[in-house]
């Protein structure tokens, strides 16, 4: 794999995760066109969930609150060892992680971009204190599911649109697990 291809390009993929082809990708994010994308849940033991302010310099969506992390699988990259990558690159963590679901969204951003991905979702727990990289995240903090829910009823701007999709599915998820 070449690295500086790998970190600008996105793949490209049908309704039913059928990869397409590659595209550079700012290209794919200005043109609305479908790619595969991985975000991360980690929520600690006493269940509270860890979320980051993305950092200023992102190409969109900086600044607003989100999942643990995110990102896209680089070429020839299992969406797992993209996940697995993305934890430890923004955030300085490792643990287990397993996919919960996959969905689709598609979402106009802010700097004339599109996020339109077919999004695999995981899910670890970790007890550990990350370590994340400045330049991805601006900042972290732990929080309860319902302080969670109330923040983004009373202020949805402050979060980034997919995790907004998807908060409510993947407290479903966690407890579902609870239950097993």
């Amino acid at each position: 794999m070449l690295q500086t291809i790998d970190e600008t390009y996105v793949i490209l993929v049908d309704e039913h995760d059928n990869q397409t082809g590659i595209l550079e990708k700012l290209e794919a994010h200005r043109k609305a066109l479908l790619h595969r994308a991985v975000s991360v849940f980690i929520m600690n033991s006493k269940g509270e969930w860890m979320i980051q302010q993305r950092a200023l310099n992102k190409y969109h969506s900086n600044g607003l609150w989100t999942n643990t992390c995110c990102s896209h699988p680089y070429p020839e990259e299992t969406c797992m060892e993209a996940a697995a990558r993305r934890l430890m690159e923004e955030m300085g963590l490792q643990c287990d992680l397993h996919e919960a679901f996959t969905f689709i969204y598609k979402e106009q951003l802010d700097n004339d971009m599109t996020e339109h991905e077919l999004d695999h979702v995981f899910i670890g727990i970790s007890d550990d204190i990350p370590d994340p990289d400045k330049h991805e995240v601006m900042d972290w903090r732990y929080i309860s599911f319902p302080d969670l829910e109330s923040e983004i009823n009373t202020n949805p701007s402050h979060f980034t649109a997919w995790f907004r999709h998807i908060y409510h599915r993947v407290n479903a998820c966690v407890n579902d697990k609870k239950d097993e």
